[in-house]
């Protein structure tokens, strides 16, 4: 696979693509992908206050698989060579992803035609006038369309290469990439852009104590008078002080600590969802299903499906 260096270089998308691709995981056996990066164009390329010379070898004649790391400007021009040596690897079967602003360069190339594609929300009115033949999907991280594939914002860039890895691998080599990452190992590319729900802030001690109790009590959990006392407080000092430490609610709280319990189970076996939904403390399987859906954006079935140790599927040579 290539890896594709300009002038004026997005280093966090080029460095997302080199750590997921590039580095040796000998873990993974013999058949990993082999990595090289093509510079784009001759001399010195700027990547922020870094200076980097790039041999300029041949990668995009030979790569199944290209990634454009970013464009260095939204309305910059793509260089008409560089388009060249795009769809001729495209026409022989490699398939070409892009990362936040890269998809700037696939659509000067004529590679989203017909295709559905994506990018950061920021950019996506400015790519519109500039492409108005695209057909734009705002509200995704990733879009996999087969052969040419698109990412949104930066982070979106590191699901869209765990999911080419999931693709080509299997979902065990895809949750080995991400823990070595500390990542999430899979985020649905159907998943809005934005954060919707504050990410709780567990910041001081006096309530950890507490807090680990009702992970392990999430079927039954006191009710708030008996956390309260638990936690040596009373009631309205224990509300504030819950919020100040962990930047919500105590049933806000619970909510996401069952979803994340319900998460946990379904990564880890075949229960079923009634008994899941038992044990992390929702009423029913419905009330399951419609947490997840309004909290992590696709079904408890489609979460589970994304991490089932499926055998590896072979790639492209």
């Amino acid at each position: 696979m290539a890896i594709l260096a300009y002038d004026g270089l997005c280093a966090f998308e080029y460095g997302v693509a080199q750590e997921v691709f590039a580095l040796p995981r000998p873990e993974m056996g013999a058949g990993w992908y082999r990595c090289a990066t093509h510079a784009a164009e001759p001399g010195p390329i700027r990547m922020g206050s870094t200076r980097l010379q790039i041999p300029r070898a041949p990668a995009l004649q030979a790569a199944d698989l290209i990634v454009v790391p970013g464009w260095r400007g939204i309305d910059a021009a793509v260089p008409p060579a560089l388009c060249r040596a795009l769809r001729r690897a495209h026409a022989r079967g490699a398939r070409i992803m892009s990362l936040c602003s890269g998809i700037v360069v696939l659509a000067e190339a004529g590679l989203l035609e017909g295709r559905p594609a994506t990018t950061h929300w920021r950019y996506i009115d400015a790519v519109a006038r500039r492409f108005p033949a695209l057909t734009l999907l705002p509200d995704r991280l990733y879009v996999d369309a087969g052969d040419v594939l698109t990412a949104a914002g930066s982070a979106a860039g590191i699901d869209l290469c765990l999911h080419v890895v999931r693709r080509d691998f299997g979902a065990a080599a895809a949750n080995s990439v991400a823990r070595r990452l500390v990542v999430p190992p899979h985020r649905e590319g159907g998943q809005a852009q934005f954060i919707q729900h504050p990410v709780p802030r567990e910041r001081a001690a006096p309530l950890g104590p507490l807090l680990d109790w009702l992970r392990r009590h999430l079927a039954q959990p006191p009710r708030l008078a008996e956390m309260a006392a638990q936690a040596g407080m009373s009631l309205r000092s224990f509300q504030r002080h819950f919020r100040a430490t962990t930047g919500c609610t105590p049933g806000e709280w619970l909510a996401a600590a069952r979803i994340r319990a319900a998460q946990d189970m379904l990564e880890a076996g075949r229960a079923r969802l009634p008994d899941i939904a038992a044990a992390c403390g929702f009423a029913h399987e419905d009330a399951l299903r419609r947490a997840f859906r309004e909290h992590v954006g696709v079904p408890p079935s489609a979460w589970r499906r994304s991490f089932s140790a499926a055998a590896p599927r072979s790639h492209p040579r």
